[in-house]
């Protein structure tokens, strides 16, 4: 079954009909961490190259440094330059690919699945982003949920009229986090919801300012890494009839284990599920450039540093939820 969540404080459609609509109006809060035009890192394309667009996600997350890695990859093994952009990361990422304004991004399988569909999420129920085309998926994204140690939050449950930092406005952190939340019972106004950047939610927990923060990416999360050396937190679990009931709703949930130790202080492993992440693309952008950007990230994954151990070609169509551009397929297939 597809719960379908609507978002409180979703950047509104207003009406909007079809793709186009649909996608500039997801794409409003896209940029968040780099100048006005979100340009973070330069592109440098060798002669004949092509400036391809990557949108990434927050600073503080997994997405951003992984897609530093890969455009010093496709730099030197291509002619093309990777001009990489902080994001809001998933929903906003999918707006900018129907809209042709990225080359690539990095989203969640879930949010692929639904901007394709049209399905999943209300904001985009009839407005199916069928131009949207898969290219690799990467490794697990974990739900983590951090509070302090000495919140006395244990469950999930706990949260009932907490204040909780779901993730960014449109992201695909709080789409997970409003999905997980309803399945434990809490809807509108059940909590005290605030929306930021993984960096931004981890200064949240360490002053105080909220009870707990949702964080998905693949562990260790960087924002996560940095405050446990400062701060004593906790992780709740997302664990037992919970877990699987979040899975009965939405199938693209996983098990997943965040191993003892990963974070400072926390010393058990912690029970809770996960989504993929996944590098996509639009049906538009050149068959042969796409097969050159995939071939030279899935023959260098020696010089990846983010996640190396999951990052291989034998697993990148693992959980792919849509459509192949045809340069992956040619790499892959």
């Amino acid at each position: 079954m597809v719960r379908h969540i609507k978002r409180r404080q979703f950047v509104a459609l207003s009406g909007a009909a079809g793709i186009a609509g649909l996608a500039g109006c997801i794409g409003e809060d896209a940029v968040e961490d780099g100048d006005e035009n979100g340009d973070d890192e330069g592109a440098n394309p060798d002669e004949g190259g092509q400036t391809l667009s990557w949108h990434a996600g927050g600073t503080g997350g997994t997405y951003y440094p992984l897609s530093g890695d890969f455009k010093s990859i496709v730099e030197e093994n291509t002619p093309h330059g990777l001009q990489v952009q902080s994001t809001g990361a998933s929903v906003a990422n999918v707006g900018s690919l129907a809209r042709e304004e990225a080359d690539f991004a990095l989203i969640q399988n879930d949010i692929a699945y639904f901007a394709v569909n049209g399905t999943g999420l209300e904001e985009f129920e009839g407005n199916a982003m069928e131009n949207i085309r898969g290219v690799a998926t990467l490794y697990p994204e974990t739900i983590h949920v951090i509070t302090q140690a000495d919140s006395g939050i244990e469950t999930v449950e706990d949260l009932e009229g907490a204040s909780v930092n779901t993730g960014d406005l449109g992201s695909g952190t709080q789409v997970n986090a409003l999905q997980i939340l309803s399945t434990a019972g809490l809807e509108e106004g059940d909590f005290d919801e605030q929306n930021s950047d993984f960096a931004t939610a981890a200064d949240q927990i360490r002053d105080g300012d909220v009870d707990a923060a949702f964080v998905v990416g693949g562990w260790p999360v960087g924002s996560i890494e940095e405050l446990a050396t400062t701060s004593d937190i906790s992780l709740v679990e997302v664990s037992g009839d919970l877990r699987e009931s979040i899975k009965g709703d939405a199938e693209w949930f996983a098990d997943d284990t965040i191993p003892s130790g990963t974070y400072g202080g926390v010393d058990e492993d912690v029970e809770t599920v996960s989504v993929q992440a996944m590098i996509a693309t639009h049906e538009g952008l050149d068959e042969g450039i796409v097969e050159e950007v995939t071939e030279a990230i899935f023959e260098n994954t020696d010089d990846i540093t983010q996640k190396a151990d999951f990052i291989d070609a034998e697993s990148a169509q693992d959980g792919m939820p849509i459509d192949l551009h045809p340069g992956a397929d040619a790499y892959f297939n």
